[in-house]
């Protein structure tokens, strides 16, 4: 059975970094374009950009700028560097392997002000 699980959510001042991690089992990393969402409160779940098979990336206009995503597929693991947090970015962030059923449990991300 895939696995998605997510990890180094947590709470952060405004203007913080954090670092997520999305470990996989078995070869999902490499064997699809992996995503990243966010679902605060209240709202739809949001894209917020992608990694390729062969690192491409691309972002929102919400992440652009701030958020980089990477990934390592020796260790079956995908990662989304944040910088710059905001309030607004307080959300459940989920990893997702593109054009299939796999999600991650989530990680909640909490911005203070």
């Amino acid at each position: 059975q895939v696995q998605l699980v997510e990890a180094g959510g947590g709470l952060v001042q405004q203007g913080g970094s954090l670092s997520l991690s999305c470990v996989a089992s078995g070869r999902i990393v490499s064997a699809y374009a992996m995503g990243w969402y966010r679902q605060a409160p209240g709202s739809q779940r949001e894209w917020l950009g992608l990694i390729t098979t062969d690192n491409t990336t691309a972002y929102s206009d919400s992440s652009k700028g701030r958020f980089t995503i990477s990934r390592h597929n020796a260790e079956n693991t995908v990662y989304l560097q944040m910088n710059s947090l905001k309030p607004e970015d307080t959300a459940v962030y989920y990893c997702h392997a593109n054009r299939t059923d796999y999600w991650g449990q989530g990680t909640q991300v909490t911005v203070s002000s």
